[in-house]
């Protein structure tokens, strides 16, 4: 369970409590308020939707995770250690499950649980020790968050304690992702070098080109006749 004795934290543990217990389309900010034992004024300098309760839950298992991560070593291959970091995580909502299925069937996603859940994928992939900057890593970011979305889907519906069709779907699926990530790194990589030699040309041209002289006055023509007059006075 996430522990977080803050305002905060209190009013999405009164979300996720009350998502269990009814449906989630159901449930208002202000029984979110009154389930956390918290005046709705405090309750309004924290969220303003219950989306962005739901995304400070996803910041919450975010933190949970990445806390539980060792430190990564060269020896582990990187779909295995995605394979962990997503586990773990699927371990950290485990306490959350009826709360999160009742989110789920209510088929709605706020912008700001959007941006939450998209802002988590880097974060896993780092976990993971994998790089997840640059282009290379928002295609990853992006891969991730699809794969994700598909094996989260069957853990909702898993009811084995062993998980065995979960870990059955993410370990298909990051395989096929593997593949498909190493063939998009290889484009991604030569589209980026094919960018580094633009610049490059573009550098040496600049290099290269004369710098700008001023006008010279034609043959036997005074450039104090030019002067218009008065322009000296």
């Amino acid at each position: 369970m996430l522990d977080h004795p803050t305002v905060r934290g209190r009013l999405v543990a009164a979300a996720m409590k009350l998502a269990a217990e009814r449906p989630w389309r159901e449930v208002t900010l202000v029984q979110i308020a009154e389930a956390a034992g918290i005046g709705l004024v405090d309750a309004r300098h924290e969220f303003s939707s219950k989306g962005e309760v739901l995304a400070a839950f996803v910041r919450m298992v975010d933190d949970a995770v990445l806390a539980r991560s060792p430190q990564r070593s060269g020896g582990q291959s990187p779909r295995d250690a995605l394979f962990e970091v997503i586990m773990s995580r699927f371990d950290v909502l485990s306490a959350y499950k009826p709360a999160l299925k009742s989110i789920a069937a209510s088929a709605s996603l706020e912008p700001s649980l959007a941006c939450a859940i998209g802002r988590s994928q880097p974060w896993m992939l780092r976990a993971a020790g994998v790089r997840a900057d640059g282009i290379e890593g928002g295609v990853r970011a992006l891969g991730l968050a699809g794969l994700y979305a598909s094996v989260y889907r069957t853990w909702l519906a898993d009811d084995d304690p062993g998980l065995a069709k979960t870990m059955a779907a993410l370990d298909r699926r990051l395989r096929r992702g593997e593949q498909t990530l190493q063939s998009v790194d290889r484009v991604v990589g030569k589209l980026c070098g094919f960018a580094r030699s633009c610049r490059s040309a573009a550098r040496d041209a600049a290099r290269k080109r004369p710098e700008s002289t001023p006008p010279q006055p034609e043959p036997g023509t005074d450039a104090a006749a030019s002067v218009p007059p008065g322009a000296l006075s």
